[in-house]
């Protein structure tokens, strides 16, 4: 008999956020009627680094191309432009996205969502070594960039032990105490002190067909660019972080963020 799972100490959702992708579709948007959905909501723009705690939009205009991944998602692709949206209020979200994808017709919206849920994998030296000193979020002028990077896990990997999966995390020792692979912490540690980065998780696990498990996403200066590229290329390489032989990607996009609705439809 299987024990019951308990890798999960609290479900409680913390929050919710989305993505809103646009394709450009003729006419342009009423920018107006955006900003007016915003602040009917009660959403503060992410622009200058402060919005209220949890309660957020920011606008997202399309930089060069969008790398495809193993997931084929055209509309991630080819988006022009992204809208986030975050709110610790549920249905605040929900209610966002049906409105502003009508607003943004004829434009196709697609929408990626998620749920802020607890760590999984985090101990308290985990916590401190990754997460109490992570970058917050800066102001525009200073980390313009943004990449959205939708994924999701293969069968095989929900089909392991919670504490097999943990395992992936962290480096790997053979008997002597040779590192064999560094795991996902440390091939990802060079962007710690300088991308923000964020990932929303689908409330079901595995997600569903047509959905992502996670929705990550990162902010970062223009000279650490290339620093997101080879966290990116480390996180890739499975012999450096096994993890990986188990990740399908969608898209890696590649954003500027704007001002307003308005810049973003300019």
């Amino acid at each position: 008999m299987t024990a019951p799972g308990n890798e999960f100490l609290d479900r409680t959702r913390q929050g919710y956020g989305a993505y809103v992708c646009a394709r450009a579709g003729g006419a342009r948007p009423d920018a107006s009627a955006l900003a007016a959905l915003c602040t009917k909501l009660g959403l503060v723009n992410e622009f200058d680094g402060k919005p209220a705690a949890g309660e957020s939009v920011a606008f997202l205009r399309r930089h060069g191309d969008a790398i495809a991944g193993a997931i084929a998602d055209d509309d991630v692709l080819q988006a022009d432009s992204v809208i986030h949206v975050a709110s610790r209020r549920d249905g605040v979200v929900e209610a966002f996205c049906q409105d502003a994808s009508k607003m943004l017709a004829p434009a196709r919206a697609r929408v990626l969502s998620g749920i802020i849920g607890t760590r999984n994998y985090t101990g308290a030296a985990m916590n401190n070594w990754a997460y109490a000193r992570q970058i917050v979020q800066q102001p525009a002028s200073m980390m313009p960039n943004a990449f959205l990077v939708p994924m999701s896990k293969t069968p095989e990997w929900w089909r392991k032990d919670w504490m097999e999966r943990h395992t992936y995390f962290l480096p790997r020792y053979d008997e002597q105490g040779r590192m064999l692979s560094e795991g996902h912490a440390l091939a990802a540690a060079e962007g710690i002190p300088c991308m923000l980065r964020r990932t929303y998780r689908h409330p079901v696990e595995p997600a569903p067909d047509g959905s992502y498990d996670f929705i990550t996403y990162f902010e970062c200066a223009d000279a650490d660019v290339p620093i997101f590229h080879r966290v990116c290329a480390a996180l890739r390489d499975a012999a450096r972080n096994p993890e990986w032989r188990f990740v399908r990607e969608g898209p890696t996009w590649h954003g500027r963020r704007v001002a307003s609705a308005e810049a973003l439809f300019a």
